[in-house]
């Protein structure tokens, strides 16, 4: 059992290294990578987040890709109360609720100045959930500081994918869990 476990951790890092060269030019579906141990089934969960500097309208535009029932699981768990997000009761109060949670555990610096995060959105895609964020009146974009703990509360082998995009130039990196912190410069 050793040796298959050993040798499923070598193939998982193989090919998280070869999905982080892939989402360089592709975000692709987010879905489950399932890896057996002597004892039980393990899920992977994956996130992407896009940072796009909008140099013709000063904003940072950021997308948020999640698993649609582990954000509403997390929501439900954080707020105590029922979240939809694929038929929304409330969309005002959901969405108040997404930012509220977002805010909370993505935190950007802009330029080494702490900015916030505007809600601009959320759509289903398949078994996703995309939240759109936005940084008003950014004229330039040299350095950004992230701290991404998005469903860290809820999963401890979360992985998040990240990708920043300024002039032309895009950049990315990984962090799983317990790291939370990353570095963008221009």
């Amino acid at each position: 059992h050793e040796k298959i476990i050993l040798m499923g951790a070598v193939i998982y890092k193989q090919l998280l290294t070869g999905l982080l060269l892939v989402s360089q030019f592709y975000i692709f579906p987010l879905q489950p990578v399932m890896v057996r141990d002597h004892k039980k089934v393990h899920p992977f969960f994956v996130s992407v987040t896009e940072f796009n500097h909008n140099q013709k309208d000063n904003n940072l535009e950021i997308s948020c890709k999640l698993f649609a029932d582990d954000f509403e699981n997390t929501l439900k768990k954080q707020y105590k109360t029922n979240i939809d997000l694929t038929h929304p009761q409330d969309v005002k109060q959901v969405e108040k609720i997404i930012l509220e949670y977002v805010q909370k555990h993505l935190r950007v610096k802009l330029n080494s100045r702490q900015v916030i995060l505007h809600l601009i959105g959320f759509e289903k895609e398949n078994e996703a959930i995309w939240c759109y964020l936005q940084v008003n009146n950014v004229p330039a974009v040299r350095k950004l500081e992230i701290t991404n703990n998005l469903l860290y509360e809820k999963y401890d082998t979360q992985i998040s994918i990240m990708h920043a995009s300024v002039g032309g130039n895009r950049k990315s990196t990984r962090l799983v869990y317990p790291d939370s912190l990353a570095e963008f410069e221009w």
